[in-house]
């Protein structure tokens, strides 16, 4: 069973999941900033508003997501099996925080406890590091 397992799993170089893991933090950084878009609507103070939310999302990419996004690409380099699985790009505690983050996000929305209008800017806060670290993943790509 083991070896039928091993022979169906969907494998891919580590150069190349670098590339994977840049096109699923694009996917949802681009998600993210898609839906901050079309929830958006001008609130008092929101030129200011924006300018906090960005900011805040260039923070949070420096004070965490960098050392996330590092932690990941040198986990793929470091792979011992040339061939990983495809998903593999994340390891298991990132996929369940992954999972709490996607039940937050669709929480939040539907239960309508923060106006459309202000949940936009905390997507925009949430899509600059993911945006942010896709194009690391990019960039250990190219220099891989």
């Amino acid at each position: 069973m083991k070896h039928f397992i091993h022979k169906i799993t969907p494998r891919i170089s580590r150069h190349n999941l670098l590339l994977v893991a840049a096109c699923m933090w694009l996917f949802a950084g681009g998600m993210l900033l898609w839906r901050s878009c079309t929830y958006f609507e001008p609130v008092s103070g929101w030129p200011w508003l924006l300018i906090l939310s960005f900011t805040g999302g260039l923070l949070f990419f420096r004070g965490m997501f960098l050392r996330i996004s590092n932690k990941h690409i040198n986990r793929i380099r470091e792979m011992k099996n040339e061939r990983p699985c495809l998903f593999s790009f994340f390891n298991l505690r990132s996929y369940g925080i992954m999972a709490v983050m996607i039940s937050g996000g669709v929480g939040l929305r539907t239960s309508h406890l923060i106006a459309l209008p202000y949940l936009s800017l905390f997507y925009l806060f949430m899509s600059i590091p993911l945006l942010l670290s896709a194009v690391r993943f990019v960039k250990a790509w190219l220099i891989y």
